[in-house]
C-alpha cells in the first residue's frame, strides 16, 4: 500500500479515506481523538476549584470517529455547568455566580493551549495514518 495517496481537507474526509484503505483503521480515530482531549483535560483540571474533587474528576473524553468531545459534570457533579459558566441556582434562585458566556475553565484553557492541541491532533492523526500503512509527510 505504499503507492496510495490520501489528501485530506477535514476529519470526515480523513475517516472516509482511511476506511477505503483499511476498514479497521477508522476505528482507531476515536482512541486518537481521546488522547487529544486528554491534553485539554490535563490542562483544565488544575484550574477548577475543588472541595470534594468531583467537578475535577468529572472531565472525561468521549470522542467519536468524527469529533473530539469533552464531557463534564454528569451525575457525580451536576453543578459543573454552574461552576464554569455561572448563573442562579438554589431555592428561589438565591445562589448567584456571575455569568461568563465564555466560561471560566474549559474554553479559556482551550484558547490558551490551542497550539498544543493542534500539535497533539497532528501527531494523533499521523499515528492513525501510519498504522493504516500510509506514508505521512
Amino acid at each position: 500500500m505504499s503507492g496510495n495517496t490520501l489528501k485530506v481537507a477535514g476529519l470526515a474526509e480523513f475517516r472516509r479515506g482511511l476506511r477505503r484503505v483499511d476498514a479497521g483503521a477508522a476505528k482507531g480515530l476515536r482512541v486518537a481523538l481521546n488522547t487529544v482531549v486528554d491534553v485539554l483535560i490535563d490542562a483544565t483540571r488544575p484550574e477548577i476549584p475543588s472541595r470534594s474533587g468531583a467537578a475535577r474528576a468529572s472531565l472525561r473524553a468521549q470522542s467519536t470517529q468524527t469529533a473530539a468531545r469533552l464531557a463534564v459534570g454528569g451525575p457525580t457533579a451536576p453543578y459543573y455547568p454552574w461552576l464554569d459558566f455561572g448563573g442562579r441556582v438554589g431555592r428561589r434562585k438565591s445562589v448567584v455566580r456571575p455569568f461568563y458566556r465564555a466560561g471560566r475553565y474549559v474554553y479559556p484553557t482551550l484558547a490558551r493551549i490551542q497550539p498544543d492541541i493542534e500539535e497533539a491532533m497532528l501527531r494523533a492523526l499521523a499515528g492513525v495514518a501510519t498504522g493504516a500503512g500510509l506514508a505521512v509527510d
